[in-house]
């Protein structure tokens, strides 16, 4: 017995070496990756720019082709991603009230058009020059359609800005566009593996509803929400909050609708003391998370794929840019916003992100257009890139809307 034993004891402890020895990688490979945003942070601090670029370089280093490659903690990386946009849309939902968000919607909603006109036509545009599928340029188009909210909402909070008079209007254009994704997505799934249109609409509609009732809760139940998950005990009130969210998220996320677009509203339906303790507790936590977010974004590309699609990607990211800026300034001057004002919405929505590789991944996944993903790192890196340094610098940026305010009337205030 004895004997026969003795191989299976063998191998169960060089299973166990393995599997200690593969610990041990992952431990020293995430110590590197922790070690190098502190350093980065440090480093954006002393000179004056957001972090947010450099994390992104850093992953850019750290991926396929880079100079340190991360391999064995790349699966807690790419889940840690994901937590931190979970985070970063529950904290900015926690700064707004549900009745701020309605009114939001009813008064941006034609900016919201405008902003899926000017900025997905272009993508779309682009894919046919090339010489892609009207599939492939669809895909495109939502690539340069959506804005990063997990991006512009750590930029907002970085810069102090989400008390200002405009940043209402960058919430809602954002939110409209991750309804708009929560629709897209399902059908685009379903269209990419051949399925009928009858499936694509049930799919749509499956999406809408989830979103109406999520909606529903956040303007109608906010009270009884916050009531339920109170705690004078900071530890139980955010091991609730994080256990809401992420079941929230992860709900969201099996059906297709986004998952930042459940935790957002998550963050609205929270309201009162529940909303104080979160903000005083919970951005510490939410601040690592981003910065592995970014930090994986920029481990997915590999660097040497960038070449024979860089000129085509900084064209479409210059064209989509300045669309953004005209989108923001339109929205946020409906809005009885001042130029200043103005200004820092368009430059806002420059930054590209998550949902853009969300959208490439599923084009890449499906064989739909070898380049699109390569083109697509391209075109996310650099507008996650300048739309951050632009944001951060937007109130030293000469802005060329003092010139059209009307001298005869008040200016609105900023």
């Amino acid at each position: 017995m004895i004997a026969a034993t003795a191989p299976e004891t063998g191998l169960r402890v060089v299973a166990a070496g393995a599997s200690v020895g593969h610990t041990a990688t992952v431990l020293i490979e995430l110590g590197i990756v922790f070690i190098v945003l502190s350093l980065l942070g440090r480093l954006a601090g002393r000179i004056g720019i957001p972090s947010i670029p450099l994390y992104l370089l850093a992953g850019l280093c750290m991926g396929d082709g880079g100079f340190i490659p991360i391999d064995a903690g790349e699966e807690f990386l790419a889940t840690g991603a994901q937590i931190g946009v979970v985070l970063l849309l529950l904290l900015l939902g926690l700064e707004y009230s549900p009745d701020d968000l309605r009114v939001g919607l009813r008064t941006t909603w034609r900016a919201g058009l405008l902003d899926l006109a000017l900025n997905a036509i272009p993508g779309f545009a682009v894919g046919l020059l090339l010489g892609w599928s009207a599939t492939a340029s669809v895909l495109l188009a939502g690539v340069t359609y959506i804005s990063s909210s997990g991006i512009i909402a750590r930029l907002l909070d970085d810069f102090d800005r989400l008390a200002n008079r405009e940043t209402p209007v960058i919430l809602s254009l954002l939110v409209m566009e991750d309804i708009a994704m929560a629709v897209f997505l399902p059908i685009l799934a379903v269209a990419l593996v051949g399925a009928t249109l009858a499936q694509g609409a049930i799919a749509a509609a499956v999406a809408i509803g989830i979103v109406a009732l999520a909606f529903l809760t956040a303007m109608r139940f906010s009270h009884q929400v916050s009531t339920a998950v109170h705690s004078h005990s900071r530890e139980l009130l955010v091991l609730t909050v994080l256990g809401l969210a992420f079941l929230v998220a992860g709900l969201a996320e099996a059906v297709q609708v986004s998952a930042a677009v459940g935790a957002f509203l998550l963050g609205l339906t929270l309201s009162g003391n529940v909303a104080d303790q979160l903000r005083g507790v919970m951005p510490p936590l939410r601040d690592v998370f981003a910065g592995i977010f970014f930090v994986f974004f920029g481990i997915t590309i590999d660097p040497r794929d960038l070449g024979p699609v860089l000129l085509p990607a900084l064209a479409l990211a210059l064209v989509t840019g300045v669309t953004k800026i005209v989108t923001g300034v339109w929205a946020a001057r409906r809005a009885g916003i001042g130029p200043k004002g103005q200004w820092r919405t368009g430059l806002s929505l420059i930054p590209r992100g998550e949902f853009s590789i969300v959208i490439a991944g599923l084009g890449v996944s499906a064989g739909v257009q070898p380049t699109l993903g390569p083109l697509a790192a391209a075109y996310v890196l650099t507008l996650a890139a300048v739309g951050s340094v632009l944001m951060r610098f937007a109130d030293r940026i000469r802005s060329p809307l003092k010139a059209a305010a009307p001298a005869s009337r008040p200016r609105p205030a900023v």
